[in-house]
């Protein structure tokens, strides 16, 4: 095989031994349409299932199919960056493993590409049969990065994307251990475009992604790449100061215009408690920024590495 692949697809599997056989045949047959050359890479993030043992079956038939095994599971962004640390080919597709990022759309991606578009993300154009509380909270979610980062983050895109071997230079030589994928490779800056797609539901196994995995997702993006958090603090402080010069002018109009008698202690234990609760939130945001220091301070590597199949 060719050392140098021109395309080169990138799918982390955590748990996905009803998926991976599925995933690897419509990518084959996709691929044997375009007739380029092309290296399929599986990353194991410690799946607990068969996933490991269909992966060795699949590499023993396709050279052209490799995988690498982690120690343990670190998580999506981790094992997604394992992968591009190791993609050869001068497009790189990323993808999930639970075929909701149909490889049919590639082919679209890949003209883009041919183009001269160094970034073409697949858009969602439909939603999933989610919960109210995650639609409404990813709508929420968007609109907020949208106002307050300093890049353009797309909206309504994931990690099914193309990217060009420029692009993942550049990604791969950023460091920091928090990890928000869609964020980095917006930030190269790069020319880029949409394909859109309607997102189909998960048919087998179940997501891994649950609400505490996605919620930490989205801090790792508001924390990276939006200052809101620092802000927080100044928004919060400018609404408290007018609010307290505010209730200060209304009880001296009141005793002055009226004559009215207030026990001032208890606006105070009010205000107070208002206070304390701004206080804590400072905190946490705070403590999240320090945690992302300490992180990158130690300088532990992002994912270990257990066994890597097919590679040269």
């Amino acid at each position: 095989m060719n050392k140098t692949p021109t395309y080169s697809f990138v799918v982390p599997a955590y748990n996905e031994v009803a998926n991976v056989s599925a995933l690897y045949k419509r990518v084959k047959t996709l691929m044997d349409k375009v007739n380029d050359t092309w290296e399929l890479i599986f990353i194991n993030d410690g799946s607990t299932d068969q996933t490991l043992s269909v992966l060795f079956d699949i590499c023993e038939k396709d050279n052209k199919v490799k995988f690498i095994d982690l120690s343990r599971n670190f998580g999506h962004q981790a094992a997604l960056s394992a992968g591009l640390g190791n993609a050869k080919g001068n497009a790189i597709i990323s993808m999930d493993c639970d075929l909701q990022d149909p490889p049919e759309v590639i082919q679209e991606m890949i003209e883009k590409w041919k183009q001269g578009f160094h970034i073409v993300y697949a858009r969602r154009r439909n939603f999933r049969k989610d919960s109210i509380i995650k639609k409404v909270g990813s709508k929420i979610y968007y609109r907020l990065m949208g106002k307050f980062t300093r890049i353009d983050i797309p909206k309504n895109v994931g990690d099914f994307r193309l990217v060009d071997k420029r692009v993942l230079n550049e990604v791969n030589q950023m460091k920091e251990h928090s990890r928000y994928l869609r964020g980095m490779v917006a930030w190269t800056g790069f020319k880029h475009t949409f394909v859109d797609y309607q997102r189909p539901d998960r048919e087998k196994g179940v997501s891994n992604y649950t609400f505490g995995k996605l919620a930490k997702l989205g801090m790792d993006g508001v924390f990276n790449f939006s200052m809101l958090p620092l802000r927080l603090g100044f928004i919060l402080g400018f609404i408290s100061i007018i609010s307290g010069f505010g209730l200060l002018l209304y009880q001296i109009f009141d005793v002055l215009i009226t004559g009215a008698y207030y026990h001032l202690y208890k606006w105070l234990v009010v205000i107070l408690f208002i206070l304390m609760g701004f206080m804590f939130m400072l905190f946490w945001v705070i403590g999240e920024y320090i945690g992302k220091i300490y992180d990158d301070v130690r300088q532990r590597p992002l994912y270990v590495i257990n066994e890597m199949i097919n590679f040269d």
